[in-house]
């Protein structure tokens, strides 16, 4: 029967080679009947070798179980245990439910889910994950693995087990420094993440829901990714699985260099959904040094209210692409008003860098050191101009960020109905100029201006009469950019006029 098999086999194979063979014949047979013998020679090596277009691309995917053999005894997993009864514990590192999570963004620390029930008293323990960045000890991780922890225990992939110290964590980047006594410890490699690419594969290492030194791949989805809420990180994105226990484990390149801290996911279940997060680890390694010198971290302020540029904002302040950062409200003595800026200005660049989306200023200029000076262009009056400003700190107030997503709807008018601010409404909200909505409709309705709002300005030019906003609005080509006071706050709201 072996034998029968073999012959069997033989016979198949023979007449597929037989076909093959004859196929390719017939065709260079037939190029060189239809063709010329100059041209006949230039398509045969174009049936042997392809052009640029027809060839396939062939890519080598990374030996992932070297990355994984070689540097995976460097990622720890880290558990920590908090008292339940403490105010504000986080209740992350409790047991939950997925439907009880919000949609969103969500960190994944330490959550282990084991079904629904009342949170449990005394101390309570979640998981996450870090890596180790020097032999003697020092580990990263996310500051909200660690947040208001009690006790923090780093262990090894040996079994072996440290309790740690908190060296140092900051909130705005979600990075954390531990430092466990031990040396000669196995290390990572610190790659660059400015070099990545999108659709570069990339490696995860963690301990997902306490499995430790779990393995998983992906590509990276986009880079310099800006999240609600922190503003002052430009993500990595990737498609890795991710899950809760991740946090603060490392994200590996091809070549085994660690480019991120897996810190984020969006899902709506609270588990992997495709999306996630990590901290490039140059940004990471900037407040590693500073934790490590002074025990804190500083960041930089320009003290500005700002808000994306969209197309019709564009059209009103005579862009020629929606790009920049929109600055909305001056923080009153802060380093923007020092230097010069006003509402109404568009930021775009810092230095050489351009900014294309509003979300990238804040990184730049938070991750800058207090007292640094910066050179801004910046769009005024139909041109670029520079001012250079001088940067404070954070630490005394944070650089906020508006929300502008509504006013795109299309209308054919303004529809406000507007009266001038009264003496006491003029001292009250601290303005010299400005005219309040009475009544609205319409576009203006549409980009969401409400009643009692204050319009301060159209396109940048302050307003006190309802005839200098009929001007403004008569000569705009397709939108205007209101400036709307509203309580304390401002944003400029772009309106469709036709």
């Amino acid at each position: 029967m072996k034998t029968n098999r073999t012959a069997l086999s033989a016979f198949r194979l023979k007449p597929m080679a037989a076909a093959l063979a004859f196929g390719l014949a017939a065709a260079t047979a037939g190029v060189a009947t239809l063709s010329s013998p100059a041209h006949a020679d230039a398509v045969a090596s174009v049936v042997a070798t392809g052009t640029a277009a027809e060839q396939p691309m062939t890519t080598t995917l990374p030996n992932f179980a070297q990355i994984a053999a070689i540097h995976g005894a460097a990622v720890v997993n880290i558990t920590v245990k908090r008292n339940a009864s403490d105010e504000g514990a986080d209740r992350t590192s409790m047991p939950f439910d997925p439907e009880d999570l919000p949609e969103f963004l969500r960190r994944f620390g330490g959550a282990t889910p084991f079904g629904r029930g009342a949170p449990p008293r005394g101390p309570v323990g979640g998981e996450g994950s870090g890596f180790i960045i020097s032999s003697d000890g020092i580990v990263l991780t996310n500051a909200h693995v660690v947040d208001q922890a009690d006790e923090v225990v780093v262990k090894l992939t040996d079994r072996r087990e440290f309790t740690a110290k908190v060296l140092g964590a900051d909130k705005r980047t979600d990075v954390a420094v531990l430092k466990i006594e031990a040396s000669d410890l196995p290390t990572v490699k610190l790659g660059r993440p400015d070099q990545l690419q999108v659709g570069e594969w990339v490696l995860a290492i963690g301990s997902p829901f306490g499995f430790e030194n779990t393995v998983t791949a992906g590509v990276v989805s986009a880079k310099r990714r800006s999240l609600p809420g922190d503003g002052m990180v430009p993500f990595i994105q990737t498609d890795v699985a991710v899950n809760p226990g991740n946090s603060g484990g490392p994200l590996f390149n091809t070549r085994g260099e660690v480019v991120g801290i897996n810190s984020q996911i969006f899902s709506r279940s609270g588990g992997y959904q495709g999306l996630s997060f990590a901290i490039p680890i140059d940004l990471a390694m900037k407040v590693e040094h500073q934790i490590q010198a002074t025990g804190e971290v500083q960041h930089a302020r320009l003290g500005v209210m700002i808000q994306e540029v969209n197309q019709s904002l564009a059209n009103a302040f005579g862009l020629a692409a929606p790009a920049g950062a929109l600055v909305a409200q001056v923080a009153p003595g802060g380093p923007a008003e020092k230097a010069g800026l006003q509402s109404g200005d568009v930021i775009q660049a810092v230095g050489e860098r351009t900014i294309v989306q509003s979300g990238e200023l804040p990184s730049l200029i938070g991750l800058s050191a207090p007292g640094t000076k910066v050179a801004l262009t910046v769009w005024r009056d139909g041109k670029a101009r520079q001012i250079e400003a001088t940067l404070g700190n954070a630490n005394e107030q944070a650089v906020q960020t508006a929300d502008a997503s509504t006013g795109q709807k299309h209308k054919a008018s303004l529809g406000l109905t507007l009266r001038e601010l009264q003496p006491e409404e003029r001292e009250a909200a601290g303005l010299k100029k400005g005219l309040v909505v009475a009544d609205v409709s319409g576009a203006a309705q549409a980009a969401g201006v409400q009643p009692g709002d204050v319009i301060v300005s159209v396109n940048s030019s302050q307003v006190d009469s309802v005839e200098q906003i009929r001007r403004i609005v008569d000569s705009s080509k397709s939108s205007v950019a209101l400036l709307v006071q509203r309580g304390e706050d401002r944003i400029y709201l772009p309106v469709r006029i036709g």
